[in-house]
């Protein structure tokens, strides 16, 4: 197939694309590279410019024949979108709907969204499946939940098809080095976490009042490969798994829950160094965290996650020095 990947210069956007071209797809790239690296993109077919333009996405489908899109471009920050949440809402649901209608226009019915599981009201064993309640905490939650909602009735009312993936906490970098993390100091955990071990610094664990085992926060880390690897299943089984209904859910997560400190305690093992650890209060919009115990993404898609979290940290590690001869920091 020809997939179209919104964002596809991000950290998440561009590993999809790696897995595509590998599975033997053709990859079309649209981003507007305010977060996403066109060294990612270099050696990709590719259009700058935003995903909702409309003169951008005629140029794309007058040049290609589009088969199924891939949208990951969002902003994704939470803490952003407590202080700034006009900007999520509007780039993140206002947008999407403008692209849906270009994709109606032009008659392009297959899309998988990237969701998140930050959607989730966790139950007292913070395990989650499909058809768990749902309690977004932040704009930014509240725009993937949003998102959801406005493509199950679009999926209900149209020829569109949606698979909607829940995404857990993506860690890790494409093992072949060949993208990764694109922001030299990211805000979530395993960048704290490299940053703390690169500077001999500490790495504050922020939230440690949650009633989970260890009383920090509790997540569902997923390595960023076998996420990409998620996409290519959706794609390659994209219309058996929406042929009796249009728009369906599906969990894309390891079904083992992490903690932060035992995420810590990973990262020592792979980068073979202990760290300084410190305890903090939590972030605006944190919340306890969720994992999940679906097996749907292996019914519906044949799709298993293979790596490990320590996996996960040598990948990241051994992003760095490939990141500074790219990126040139």
């Amino acid at each position: 197939m020809k997939v179209l990947i919104t964002g596809g210069a991000g950290y998440i956007g561009s590993t999809t694309a790696s897995a595509c071209l590998d599975a033997g797809h053709e990859v079309v790239v649209v981003d507007d590279f305010s977060t996403g690296r066109p060294e990612f993109v270099a050696d990709r077919v590719h259009y700058e410019g935003d995903f909702a333009d409309r003169g951008v996405f005629n140029r794309i489908t007058s040049e290609h024949e589009i088969d199924v899109v891939i949208h990951c471009a969002a902003r994704i920050l939470v803490p952003e979108s407590v202080t700034d949440p006009l900007t999520y809402y509007e780039n993140n649901v206002g947008k999407t709907i403008d692209l849906l209608h270009l994709l109606g226009e032009a008659g392009i019915n297959r899309f998988v969204f990237s969701s998140s599981a930050s959607i989730y009201a966790p139950d007292e064993n913070f395990e989650v499946n499909e058809d768990s309640p749902l309690a977004p905490a932040s704009p930014y939650a509240r725009t993937k939940a949003m998102m959801e909602q406005i493509l199950e009735d679009t999926a209900d009312a149209s020829e569109l098809k949606v698979l909607s993936l829940r995404y857990f906490n993506p860690v890790g970098t494409d093992p072949q080095l060949r993208t990764g993390q694109q922001i030299e100091h990211p805000s979530h955990v395993m960048g704290k976490l490299l940053d703390a071990w690169l500077n001999n610094d500490t790495f504050t664990v922020t939230g440690v009042d949650w009633p989970t085992r260890d009383g920090s926060g509790i997540r569902d880390f997923i390595h960023v490969w076998d996420l990409a690897l998620a996409h290519v299943a959706a794609v390659d089984n994209f219309d058996a798994a929406t042929a009796d209904q249009s728009y369906q859910v599906i969990n894309i997560g390891t079904g083992n829950g992490t903690t932060v400190k035992e995420l810590a305690a990973a990262f020592e093992e792979g980068a073979g160094r202990k760290l300084n650890i410190a305890e903090g209060a939590p972030r605006p919009g944190d919340v306890a965290g969720v994992c999940t115990v679906s097996d749907k993404a292996e019914r519906m898609l044949g799709w298993t996650p293979k790596h490990t979290m320590v996996d996960s940290v040598r990948d990241a590690i051994a992003w760095i020095p490939r990141r500074k001869e790219m990126l040139g920091f």
